[in-house]
């Protein structure tokens, strides 16, 4: 047991092991690992456990903005600086609240009033802030000019203002516009640049994130022929093995980040490498050929059974499977009953939470 750095630690429903020491954490998440793939020797990596969350959805309410209280989803408590958050960010929650001292904030039991969510990112290089108001409200024309005037101050690159409906609790719409910079933000791993949507998905840890692709390229640095990357995103994992291979497939069926995994081959000059907007479970309609190997990064809610279905009858000689929903894994890789385990890793993504990224890599008809 250690003293939660945080004071909101407990109260906010944010972390939920600050009171654990932190080699412990790491332990306790490898014997998980280990014991939900009935594989021993994971290769384990952790980085800082505070301030390296580069993405936070902060909520308005009538005292300023904070998150969400603990098992009660209608109460915020109010925020002034996160410990799990990149310093960057807590530079721009003390600039919103230092501005916005009196604002229409959302009533979540009401659905009424108008600032909702605050969601901040930064990179190494970039910033953003997405508003995120009640597209319902009746005072949207206060709101924005009021935005448009702190877009004047703030130090953060890139300002929009979205719209959601009153009665969905999202933070993210395609019904948006920017106020200042772009709707694009950037980031740099491991040499490479990628632009990515302002509200789109992005790893949270970029540290440990460039760790994570260090070494899934140490798995492919010896492979050779057709690289695909299934639930590609912006094309991280395709783009950074680029050079392996003769040739890269990027499949997501998001239109927008295909649009911004195009964007991200051209930026880094990759010429053996397409994007393709396509649903998993159809991996089919590609021509990947006979001999290929197979990167997937599937959501939290893991791949479809028609997904795993096809992944069997494509028969990839290789998969590197990166899970960030360790039962997930546990089911999914029971299902590909012609691979056998070659290696495993653990990334501490998320300190201070149950959650972690596993990388898996596991060949077909070999014996371990």
């Amino acid at each position: 047991m250690t003293e939660p750095k945080c004071e909101f630690y407990g109260k906010c429903g944010g972390c939920s092991l600050q009171h654990v020491e932190y080699n412990l954490q790491i332990k306790n998440k490898v014997e998980m690992l280990k014991k939900a793939i009935n594989f021993e020797d994971v290769n384990v990596f952790y980085l800082n456990p505070f301030n390296y969350r580069n993405r936070m959805d902060f909520i308005f309410h009538k005292n300023g903005l904070g998150l969400r209280e603990k098992g009660k989803w209608y109460s915020i408590v109010n925020i002034d600086e996160c410990k799990i958050a990149d310093e960057r960010i807590n530079e721009l929650i003390k600039e919103i609240k230092e501005f916005f001292k009196e604002i229409d904030a959302f009533d979540v039991k009401k659905h009424t009033g108008t600032f909702r969510f605050a969601v901040i990112r930064a990179t190494k290089q970039d910033s953003s802030i997405s508003f995120v108001l009640n597209a319902d409200s009746t005072k949207i024309k206060h709101a924005v000019d009021k935005i448009k005037d702190f877009a004047k101050d703030t130090t953060a690159k890139n300002v929009i203002v979205t719209y959601v409906k009153h009665n969905s609790d999202v933070s993210i719409s395609n019904d948006y516009f920017v106020v200042k910079g772009k709707d694009m933000i950037e980031e740099v791993l491991l040499g490479k640049r990628f632009m990515f949507s302002v509200q789109g998905f992005f790893q949270n840890n970029t540290a440990m994130a460039e760790q994570m692709h260090k070494y899934v390229s140490s798995l492919l640095k010896n492979e050779k022929g057709q690289l695909v990357d299934l639930y590609a995103g912006v094309g991280t994992f395709g783009i950074i093995n680029s050079e392996y291979f003769d040739k890269i497939i990027l499949v997501e069926e998001f239109q927008g980040s295909v649009d911004a995994a195009k964007m991200n081959i051209k930026l880094n000059n990759v010429n053996n490498a397409e994007a393709i907007c396509l649903d998993a479970k159809n991996l089919k309609k590609i021509n990947v050929g006979k001999d290929f190997v197979l990167v997937c990064d599937p959501p939290r809610s893991g791949m479809h059974p028609k997904t795993i279905k096809t992944i069997n009858e494509l028969a990839p000689k290789k998969i590197v499977y990166i899970s960030c929903n360790v039962k997930q894994l546990e089911k999914e890789i029971k299902q590909l009953p012609e691979y056998k385990i070659s290696s495993a890793a653990l990334f501490d993504l998320f300190p201070q939470t149950k959650h972690f990224e596993s990388v898996v890599e596991l060949d077909k008809n070999i014996v371990i």
